[in-house]
């Protein structure tokens, strides 16, 4: 069954089936009249009945059959009006019965025929299913008598037209209660096949918009079911290719082996140009049926991106327990270099010694703070800066504190004006990093190191931007695409953790991290940052309060 015609079905409302039971009331009607008829106008229907009034009889079985008819062709507008519809159709069944039993002076098969009248309009109605039986009880009872006092008709005796009345009101009663417990049911059935019908599209709009790429296949490798996932992990096919051989050879491979050996291959595979490489799963929709297969297709880049997210969770619980041990010995040290600045003995190298021991530490104290913000995902604290400036100081600052020997850094500054809104601390953090490891791994063979700092903008009113170039062998294209994944180095002592702490300081301060090869040998790590006049502006945007 297709969804639309699910939908249909769901939608089928109790008036719907209240048009099929009214439409088969009005066929007994219609028979009921013609059984009336054929009383009146057979020439064998005297053998074994009594007409008394012959014309009357003729003439109420000709008129009933025909409003029988009007009302069988009619029977979608008195849908409409139900309750009216039924009321007044019984109200002519009533008296049309009435006068055919006038006219065969009390005969028992109208009665008997009349009964089902009863019970069906009780079984639409069962509010009125009592007053219907009332009704249809003075409707017959009144023509007997009449036929019983003039003693023209058929003996009847009051226990057989009691028993008539009686089983009136017990079939209004039954029929009543079923009829009520019928509607309940269908309302019932109605609201399932309604909540069945949001679940279902609920279930396919979660399928469609699943990261797993989801396929529908059945023996014959044809194409039942696919989400969006799928359909551009097997290279966006066009919508009337559903032959999984065709769109996807190397699925369908791997399906055949799986049907016939039962275990799939688990080694990634890309399905079609330009796509991300995916690991098939499989799995039967019945067990022991391989009728319909479903196909889980797992896109190896979002594993990857998971893993590494695990991998940060853990890295940000462990860099925040590192911290905190770190802490202690440093401020045992920063406490012992103050108390060692205090003495009188010390020589004008020794205080030197001493100022670089205290600069160190609160240095690697902030370090040990960014850190913590870092892995409690605290948001940084930006300002404006003159990057210009800025790029001065820090050069100045790194050279004071760090003996370059035969090393060569240079700041390289604009004649302009240039702002940027930064976190000072991160941007700190990261240049300093960033210059280390150039002046450590950024130098030709048996040459010094030559690292410049420069602060310029990207095009006349383009971003600002802080780059760290050197001219040693640069790196290359396979390394470069994952330096600044964490843990990865190339180095023997390395942590991993130098580029990927950078550029997350960077993204939380909203600059842009990137690694740009250098044209003649060297590496730059270029710091995008955002500009103070349009990062305040677009803060006022979002919070205009």
């Amino acid at each position: 069954m297709t969804a639309e015609r699910r939908a249909r079905s769901a939608a089928e409302s109790p008036g719907d089936i209240t048009r099929r039971e009214l439409y088969f009331f009005n066929m007994y009607r219609c028979l009921e009249a013609v059984v009336y008829a054929g009383l009146m106008f057979s020439p064998y229907a005297g053998e074994w009945v009594k007409v008394a009034r012959p014309l009357l009889g003729q003439v109420a079985s000709v008129v009933y059959l025909g409003i029988a008819l009007l009302l069988l062709v009619s029977t979608d507008r008195l849908r409409g009006r139900l309750a009216g519809g039924i009321s007044a159709s019984l109200a002519i069944d009533i008296v049309a019965a009435s006068l055919v039993l006038v006219a065969l002076s009390g005969h028992s098969i109208v009665p008997m025929m009349l009964l089902v009248n009863v019970g069906i309009a009780a079984l639409l109605l069962p509010r009125r299913a009592y007053l219907f039986a009332a009704i249809a009880s003075l409707g017959v009872v009144l023509p007997l008598a009449y036929a019983q006092l003039t003693r023209s008709g058929v003996d009847h005796p009051p226990a057989e037209t009691a028993a008539i009345v009686i089983a009136y009101f017990i079939v209004a009663a039954l029929l009543r209660y079923l009829g009520g417990h019928m509607r309940a049911t269908e309302d019932l059935a109605a609201q399932r096949g309604v909540d069945l019908l949001n679940l279902e599209q609920v279930n396919d709009l979660i399928i469609q918009r699943m990261k797993t790429g989801v396929l529908l296949v059945d023996q014959a490798n044809h194409i039942l079911r696919i989400n969006e996932s799928a359909w551009h992990l097997i290279g966006n096919p066009s919508p009337n290719q559903r032959e999984l051989g065709s769109v996807a050879p190397e699925l369908s491979r791997r399906l055949y082996h799986w049907r016939h050996v039962g275990k799939s291959d688990q080694t990634a595979v890309a399905l079609a140009a330009d796509v991300p490489e995916v690991i098939p799963r499989f799995t039967r929709l019945a067990p022991n049926d391989d009728t319909n297969v479903l196909i889980f297709l797992d896109d190896t880049s979002l594993l990857s991106r998971r893993a590494e997210e695990l991998t940060l969770s853990s890295l940000g619980r462990l860099s925040a327990s590192i911290a905190h041990e770190i802490r202690n010995p440093l401020a045992a040290i920063r406490y012992s270099a103050q108390l060692l600045a205090e003495s009188p003995k010390l020589t004008a190298e020794d205080k030197r010694l001493v100022d670089i021991i205290n600069n160190h530490c609160t240095r690697a104290n902030d370090v040990v703070e960014n850190i913590l913000q870092l892995s409690r995902r605290e948001r940084s604290r930006p300002e404006s800066l003159d990057l210009n400036a800025w790029v001065l100081a820090f050069v100045e600052d790194y050279k004071q504190s760090n003996d370059l020997g035969g090393d060569h850094l240079r700041a390289v500054s604009q004649n302009r004006v240039i702002e940027a809104m930064v976190d000072p601390q991160h941007l700190q953090q990261v240049v300093w990093n960033l210059v280390q490891n150039a002046i450590r791994y950024g130098r030709q063979p048996n040459q010094p190191a030559r690292v410049s700092v420069v602060a310029r903008l990207a095009a006349e009113k383009g971003p600002p931007l802080i780059e760290i170039i050197d001219r040693g062998p640069g790196i290359p294209p396979k390394v470069a695409a994952q330096i600044f994944e964490p843990f990865y180095t190339t180095h023997e002592y390395g942590t991993g953790l130098g580029l990927y702490l950078a550029k997350q300081m960077s993204e939380a301060s909203q600059a842009a991290l990137e690694y740009v090869p250098v044209a003649g040998g060297g590496a730059c790590f270029r710091i995008t940052l955002n500009p103070a006049g349009s990062l305040l502006a677009s803060r006022m945007v979002a919070n205009p309060g």
